[in-house]
């Protein structure tokens, strides 16, 4: 096992690789930029060491300081935790040639999934249903408007780099393709770097389900059930909540099986999500995620596993501690993502915090970097905290959320925590009747 694992990141997801490292007896290195000098997970850290000015070209996205700093420290291993360089697979190579353990899949892996059609067409020879689309990236409008004759309108375009919802632009008849075509290789070619696109089939009413899958790298993998992400902003998850309300135990089961065994006959080491859109009770590959999610912890909840700690021993080379038959879902788990920004326009809200209370009680877990006293920079996510609850059943859990959010108090700057007090009024949220469309409707409602 490791003694000093170096975590590659900041905020919530930083002190959660902590904690996690902390219960296994492992030592921690923090990296900060000098706006993060009093920020909670660097004053948690055994050590810490600043690696640059605020923006995060210059620190959290450098990888040579990165590096220098596992050496000063003596780190054996990194955890890059989400965003940032997580899904960097030249990253992972450097650090690995630079005989640093990365936890998490391999540059291979990374590569192979981070390419929409490189991952499509993988996905599909493994026998993961996927949304008809084109076989690959479409180069010219001629082409594009042929394909999408032939899987039929609506259409949406996408980058094959993409995410996010950058360079994602919809056609819903022949008279948009051209102009959803243009706009989507503009955007991709502005954000990544890369201007190529695919087609694909647009649902108009689905749900986004993702299956939590865990490989230990040598041909074994298991899954461990779904999450429902299909409240949703501009293609951001707003909350998310598992088991899903419209997946049962046999549905459930059959589609993770197929992604278990898609990951283990391609040998896949750690974390991983295979996203879908699910819609008359099909479901369809969207993208796989090679890292820990944001909302992994409903499904912790619901599992009673820490899937940080199986991260570290997969990476060190230990087997994983369970097996599909251990995996038995217990109950219902909800997480909201608590935003420092302004409503109704999001628009983000840095600043210091007065006062911060999380909410207790059984059930209750607040994932959270805050404190009172903390002045928020204005350089990187808006993300201050998650709030997650687990009851017994949905009810139990939806009735708990209510009373977690109406103890939190984050008082000196705007939060989006008025907008889940909110959607826990709506009748559609109370009985789980929503997609991915159903967020921005009632926005747009709630703004006219």
């Amino acid at each position: 096992m490791f003694k000093k694992v170096l975590i590659a990141n900041r905020g919530e997801i930083a002190l959660r690789v902590h904690r996690a490292c902390k219960e296994m007896g492992i030592s921690t290195v923090a990296i900060h930029s000098t706006a993060d000098s009093n920020a909670m997970h660097v004053r948690m850290a055994d050590e810490s060491v600043c690696i640059g000015p605020p923006p995060a070209a210059q620190s959290y996205l450098s990888v040579p300081n990165i590096i220098a700093a596992c050496e000063i420290t003596g780190a054996e291993a990194i955890h890059p935790g989400y965003g940032f360089l997580s899904e960097n697979a030249n990253f992972v190579q450097i650090v690995q040639d630079h005989g640093i353990a990365f936890i998490g899949p391999t540059a291979e892996h990374i590569r192979l999934m981070g390419d929409k059609i490189t991952a499509k067409d993988t996905m599909r020879k493994l026998g993961v249903p996927c949304v008809p689309g084109s076989d690959g990236a479409v180069p010219t409008l001629d082409e594009a408007r042929k394909v999408a004759a032939e899987i039929g309108y609506p259409v949406i375009v996408k980058a094959t780099a993409g995410g996010g919802g950058r360079g994602m632009k919809l056609a819903r008849t022949e008279a948009d393709i051209e102009a959803a075509f243009q706009t989507a290789r503009a955007e991709a070619k502005a954000a990544f770097g890369n201007d190529e696109v695919y087609l694909e089939k647009y649902l108009d009413a689905p749900r986004h389900i993702e299956i939590q899958v865990f490989g230990d790298g040598r041909g074994k993998a298991v899954h461990l059930g779904e999450r429902d992400c299909s409240l949703q902003r501009r293609h951001q998850k707003v909350l998310e909540e598992a088991p899903s309300p419209v997946i049962d135990a046999k549905t459930r089961a059959r589609i993770g099986e197929i992604c278990a065994d898609a990951v283990a006959r391609i040998d896949y080491a750690g974390a991983g999500t295979i996203e879908f859109l699910y819609e008359k009770g099909e479901f369809y590959f969207i993208e796989m995620n090679t890292r820990l999610q944001v909302e992994h912890p409903v499904t912790e909840a619901i599992y009673d596993v820490d899937l940080v700690q199986e991260q570290i021993r997969v990476a060190a080379g230990l087997p994983m501690s369970f097996t599909q038959r251990d995996l038995v879902p217990s109950g219902h788990a909800i997480e909201c993502r608590i935003n420092a920004e302004s409503l109704p326009d999001f628009r983000p809200s840095p600043g210091r915090i007065n006062t911060y209370y999380a909410p207790g009680g059984l059930g209750v877990r607040m994932d959270s970097a805050i404190y009172g006293g903390y002045a928020i920079p204005p350089y990187y996510d808006s993300l201050i905290g998650k709030l997650i609850v687990h009851a017994r059943n949905r009810e139990l859990a939806l009735a708990r959320l209510r009373r977690a959010l109406s103890e939190l108090v984050v008082d000196g700057v705007a939060t989006t925590t008025p907008l889940f007090h909110a959607l826990l009024d709506e009748p559609d949220i109370q009985a789980g009747r929503y997609d991915i469309h159903w967020l921005e409707g009632f926005l747009a409602r709630e703004e006219s």
